[in-house]
């Protein structure tokens, strides 16, 4: 289980009661719903405050991205 400081601790239970009343919103400026989110969005805020909070596990669209590009080298023989 990851551990978290007190202050992430503090800064999702924050966002977690803005959610609950409507009023969190997300960078693009939409209401927040999902629980999931809130909680990123809390992480988030707690990292740049400096909070001992786990690095952020890569999403799964940017390492399919990733894994479906290939190099094309094109080689010349003489």
């Amino acid at each position: 289980m990851a551990k978290y400081s007190k202050k992430a601790q503090e800064k999702v239970e924050k966002t977690m009661h803005e959610r609950k009343h409507g009023t969190l919103r997300s960078g693009s400026g939409k209401k927040v719903k999902s629980r999931k989110q809130a909680i990123a969005i809390g992480l988030s805020e707690a990292r740049k405050e400096g909070a001992k909070v786990p690095k952020k596990k890569p999403s799964k669209k940017s390492s399919s991205k990733k894994s479906s590009k290939k190099k094309s080298s094109t080689k010349k023989s003489k």
